[in-house]
């Protein structure tokens, strides 16, 4: 596995602030929990299958002198959505950022999309995500905060096969321009992250890390990108100097456009 990363840099950018990162076990949800704790957030690592995973990403935090609480919570389910955010809020108070990160990708060409396929990417992916905003504004900080969807280049590139995968990156991108608007009056500013080729737990088990290597080959940067290259950019969009950006996607994929 690719071995490049960008360096997490422990600060207050976030200090005092309350996180929830849905699908955080593993990869990039992994990486933008580890990064939002080191900026001082007190972070809650969402997990639907892998406990061991998340505690792994807690004891790290913890040991790097941050604050997690790893939470089971399947997000295409309304009461694993319910039972995750009231937990977050028992354990540490309001909420001020919210990372959409819980996502499945699956490849499949027109001529064996089932419905099991289409249902399972968009209760999840798009599902998951609306249920996850609806639960979490009962608990946000009445002064604000920030929403971050993590989307994908996929809803730009629109390759072959990804049809749904495309179709339900594409919706979230949508969504977070709509609810930018509607949480706009909240103080609450919701911006997505569209990551390119990046390495990661689900690539490898697909066997699609030489498909994601030759693609960061063809990047500007010439490499695929790798989790801790994608979360700074959540620590910044979470953080105050992003004040006044919302409604935006924003896309990290070194240059693959």
């Amino acid at each position: 596995m690719n071995t490049t990363t960008t360096a997490l840099v422990s600060s207050s950018r976030l200090a005092g602030k309350v996180a929830v990162v849905t699908g955080a076990s593993k990869g990039i949800g992994a990486a933008i929990a580890r990064h939002l704790a080191a900026a001082g957030a007190k972070v809650v690592v969402n997990y639907a299958s892998s406990r061991e995973g998340a505690e792994k990403v807690v004891a790290a935090i913890t040991a790097a002198g941050g604050t997690a609480l790893a939470l089971p919570g399947d997000v295409s389910k309304q009461a694993d959505v319910e039972r995750l955010f009231a937990d977050a809020a028992r354990a540490f108070g309001p909420l001020d950022i919210l990372v959409n990160n819980a996502g499945v990708f699956d490849f499949a060409p027109l001529g064996t999309i089932t419905a099991d396929h289409f249902h399972r990417l968009f209760n999840i992916n798009v599902l998951g995500a609306i249920q996850s905003t609806q639960e979490a504004l009962k608990y946000f900080n009445p002064a604000g905060g920030s929403i971050i969807n993590t989307s994908s280049t996929v809803s730009y590139e629109s390759p072959a096969h990804a049809g749904v995968y495309n179709a339900t990156r594409s919706a979230l991108d949508g969504l977070t321009r709509t609810f930018s608007k509607e949480l706009g009056a909240r103080k609450i500013r919701v911006n997505s992250i569209n990551p390119g080729p990046t390495e990661s737990d689900g690539v490898h088990a697909q066997g699609l890390a030489d498909t994601f290597q030759k693609l960061g080959a063809a990047t500007a940067l010439g490499r695929v990108g790798q989790p801790d290259d994608i979360a700074p950019a959540v620590v910044y969009l979470a953080s105050d100097e992003a004040s006044w950006v919302t409604g935006q996607t924003h896309l990290i994929s070194g240059g693959l456009r």
